[in-house]
């Protein structure tokens, strides 16, 4: 289960969170698909710095992969995993030191981290002065201005958030509830944990707008106020405005100056410009962690360019703008200089327009953390954010991820639990709390929060296969995992991409490679990647073709996965997730020296006091390129590192999955496996 790129911190999985790719709670109703970004492949031990490596193939053990000086690959069974190494150099000092660094400046800086007792909060109790706007219903006859009445509830939703003295339930956790269908206004109260809704419709037609609007309170179904308005479209802004206020007023909350100077301005003159701007901020929340990523972005920089180019005033357009060119950069897809400028400009542009505003300070806050990783000034800014956003859950998320990132796990699930509270109905959080869970190992406490995040979104086949892979890392048992994803692919093809990273991983810890490639066919171009390291879906197609024994294939992907990452690399040459994937690439064709080199760099550029999530995921990578190059004693350094930090590997990749299969039938692999074992 990928975390915070919402990694799976939102970042990841997918994630994209998942873990920190949230696009927020506001706006990232679909994290969880971040869980497709999970890991799998195929185990390959280049043994013999002359090229020969060795790995298992389906149907005949293990197997020995002969490389001439052209790389020319042939298959030919072994009765065992051999490991020779040619080096007339001695790896191992430097690779101690990596390890000793490593561990011994996580627990410095991180002691006692996994004996963490993190408990679920209890539901807070629900405050007089909270209140939820629901959905408004469209009754205009051109159905295609629903995004018109989405826009005025968004903006009367957004003017009531930015008063303190009020708590107010965040957009991801109302848009549910939809006004087409009977709704039960107590019920929904209750489970949104507030004593009063707003619900009301808007109609559009020719040049004129009719918005209605009541307050009920929850406890006795009583309508408290109600009011409408019939008048000119260019008067909508100015509409939504008095209803904030009006509302405000029959609470009797308290209403700063500074509050009402901020309902009071007009987002943009241009109706035109708004819903190119509603379009592409539903886009943002729709696509984050679905699939394609990419493509949902892209598109949704397209609409808000749009909206900018209408109106080059529009601020909250280039808060969302830098949003999404942020979240590009950080899951890896666009990992490129010229897009962290382009978030740059837009964040630049909105402080320009709005130099003190809490969307100025929320969106370079994400911008030091996503794009410099720079967690010090992220928090200062979103200690800013939060005076001017007070029901605003991102703010709340973004710390989670940070105390995550930084190993301070109790801090972490403090924040996110906060920020569920302003977004009860949104899936997503729990399973960021969820995440962190699985990265300290504690599978029944990541369990007990996956069940009322399924429950809230029960079709969401990536929260399924979450909850299935628990099994898989705790018991090593893939059949929930396995099974689920039969019967969700049973119910709905189209959702095959969506999870097929975890099923190419379910198929090769099976040793199932007639599924396998099944699992690739549903693959999207960016399904390989593992948290935010960039492998290529070149990958994943060498390691299938492997297995089936197609070592032309397999060569000719492989050395396409290595000419991106050098690319990659030659472009950027502190990005060590690149340098990662081109050590991979370089231990399985067999450049042993390139490949220790740039594994080490990796661990170097990103420790794990700087990157809780990566930096042992980095360490584990290491530990595989050791293995794969004949480097044993190395390999088990690194790899008894990664055990005792909380991460990615566990019981069961160790004892299932191919990648490991060097190392097995060594006492020391069957130690570090024996000390993963459910307790």
């Amino acid at each position: 289960m990928r975390t915070d790129n919402w990694s799976r911190d939102g970042t990841v999985r997918a994630r994209h969170p998942h873990e920190d790719l949230l696009s927020g709670t506001e706006e990232s109703a679909r994290l969880s698909r971040c869980a497709r970004l999970r890991r799998g492949g195929i185990s390959y031990s280049p043994g013999r710095w002359d090229s020969t490596a060795y790995l298992p193939c389906a149907g005949l053990g293990p197997t020995t992969i002969c490389c001439s000086g052209s790389f020319g690959f042939s298959l030919r069974a072994c009765s065992g995993v051999e490991l020779r190494c040619r080096s007339g150099h001695n790896q191992k000092s430097g690779g101690s030191v990596i390890a000793m660094l490593g561990l011994g400046a996580y627990w410095f800086w991180h002691p006692r981290t996994t004996d963490l007792h993190l408990e679920p909060a209890a539901a807070p109790a629900i405050v007089e002065k909270s209140i939820a706007v629901l959905p408004f219903e469209n009754l205009s006859d051109e159905k295609q201005n629903a995004y018109f009445a989405d826009g005025v509830q968004d903006e009367i939703l957004t003017n009531l958030a930015r008063v303190a003295d009020l708590k107010v339930i965040s957009r991801t956790s109302v848009m549910q509830y939809k006004s087409g269908a009977q709704r039960n206004l107590r019920d929904i109260a209750k489970t949104l944990g507030v004593s009063h809704v707003v619900e009301g419709s808007v109609q559009r037609s020719g040049g004129r707008v009719h918005v209605s609007a009541q307050l009920i309170d929850a406890k006795t179904d009583m309508h408290l106020w109600a009011e409408s308005y019939d008048r000119d479209l260019a008067d909508v802004f100015a509409i939504e405005n008095e209803l904030a206020e009006k509302i405000v007023s029959q609470l009797k909350s308290k209403l700063s100056p500074q509050e009402k100077a901020a309902i009071e301005e007009k987002p943009t003159a241009d109706l035109a410009a708004h819903d190119l701007y509603i379009r592409g901020k539903t886009l943002i929340a729709t696509a984050v962690f679905s699939t394609p990523l990419q493509e949902g972005l892209l598109e949704a920089v397209r609409l808000l360019n749009q909206a900018i180019e209408r109106d080059p005033a529009f601020a909250l357009a280039y808060y969302q703008l830098a949003h999404a060119h942020d979240l590009l950069y950080f899951a890896g897809t666009d990992h490129t200089p010229a897009r962290l400028a382009m978030a740059d400009a837009a964040i630049q542009s909105l402080v320009r327009l709005r130099p003190n505003s809490g969307e100025a300070h929320l969106a370079f806050a994400k911008h030091l953390y996503w794009g410099h990783l720079d967690y010090d000034r992220a928090r200062e800014e979103l200690s800013l954010a939060k005076k001017t956003l007070p029901n605003d859950p991102l703010p709340f998320v973004l710390a989670g991820y940070i105390d995550r990132r930084q190993g301070r796990w109790a801090e972490s699930t403090k924040n996110l639990e906060r920020a569920s509270e302003l977004d009860p109905q949104n899936p997503a959080v729990l399973q960021q709390i969820a995440g962190s869970y699985h990265l300290l190992r504690r599978y029944a406490d990541e369990a007990r929060a996956l069940d009322p995040a399924i429950a809230l979104a029960p079709k969401d086949a990536a929260l399924r296969v979450s909850r299935a892979e628990i099994e898989l890392d705790w018991h090593a048992d893939p059949r929930p995992l396995i099974s689920t994803i039969r019967d969700i692919i049973a119910e709905d093809s189209r959702e095959a991409e969506n999870i097929a990273y975890l099923w190419l991983r379910a198929s090769l810890c099976e040793r199932d490679f007639d599924s396998a490639p099944h699992a690739l066919a549903a693959m999207p171009i960016a399904g390989c990647y593992e948290e935010t390291i960039p492998f290529p879906r070149g990958w994943c197609e060498g390691v299938v073709a492997q297995m089936r024994g197609d070592k032309a294939a397999a060569r000719a992907a492989f050395t396409s996965v290595r000419t991106e990452a050098a690319k990659l690399v030659a472009e950027q040459p502190d990005y060590a997730q690149a340098l990662c994937v081109l050590g991979m690439a370089d231990a399985v064709l067999g450049q042993k020296e390139d490949a220790i080199r740039e594994g080490r760099r990796a661990v170097e550029l990103l420790p794990v006091t700087k990157d809780s999530v990566n930096g042992p995921l980095l360490v584990q990578y290491l530990a595989l390129i050791y293995a794969w190059t004949g480097e044993k004693d190395l390999a088990f350094e690194q790899l008894a590192v990664a055990a005792k930090l909380p991460g990615y590997l566990s019981y069961g990749e160790l004892r299932l999955h191919p990648y490991w299969d060097p190392l097995r039938g060594d006492p020391r692999f069957e130690k570090i496996v024996a000390s993963l074992a459910p307790k």
